[in-house]
């Protein structure tokens, strides 16, 4: 985790989970976290798979030009992409895992952009999954806001071991699986990272 903004919401969800996997969404105060709101947004699973917005924040809406809410999830990503979405949301679900996603965002007039999006698990009895999430530019040039990112590609992506964080500070570094040409998710090689199904779990990062 690079950027200060999702530091400070994954600081908030781990406090909220105490010694459970993860919070429930009924403990989610809007105003606990408000100076960071216009950069969250929550996600839900439907009963056939496909995951969608609940809520967005406004800066992330503008930056993609539109009210995001309703939209699905994998709709915002290249097309290569979103078999890699689809698994890595799936794996945060079933294993409450959190997802730190590096990705480049491309407007129609090829302008380009790297972010940083972290995906975090939320409990619920009986509901639909839900996912609370920010999104973080790395860098906010003039025309961020005002010519709408229509295309992510994924960089990189790693899973965070919640455990191992809670003391840790603003920076980690952690190696990162990468994509194969055909979308799949590939492990690299490390000691510190142990394999659940398709994907690589990591043990959270050390200080750099």
């Amino acid at each position: 985790m690079n950027q200060d903004g999702s530091m400070a919401l994954f600081q908030y969800w781990n406090r909220l989970r105490g010694r459970r996997p993860a919070p429930l969404r009924t403990e989610i105060e809007p105003a606990e976290i408000k100076q960071l709101l216009a950069d969250t947004f929550i996600l839900e699973r439907g009963d056939h798979g496909e995951t969608a917005f609940r809520l967005a924040g406004t800066r992330m809406c503008a930056i993609y030009g539109k009210e995001l809410k309703g939209h699905l999830f994998p709709s915002l990503w290249a097309r290569k992409d979103t078999q890699a979405i689809n698994r890595l949301v799936d794996h945060v679900s079933k294993d409450n895992a959190v997802c730190v996603i590096a990705y480049e965002g491309a407007t129609r007039d090829s302008r380009i952009n790297n972010f940083e999006m972290i995906l975090l698990p939320l409990a619920g009895k009986g509901e639909r999954p839900r996912f609370l999430g920010t999104v973080q530019p790395l860098m906010k040039p003039f025309w961020l806001g005002a010519d709408p990112i229509v295309e992510n590609k994924i960089g990189s992506f790693h899973f965070v071991n919640p455990e191992e964080m809670v003391a840790a500070p603003l920076r980690s570094t952690i190696n990162s699986p990468s994509l194969s040409p055909d979308g799949e998710l590939m492990a690299a090689e490390t000691e510190q990272g142990r394999r659940i199904r398709h994907l690589v779990v990591y043990q959270g990062g050390r200080a750099g």
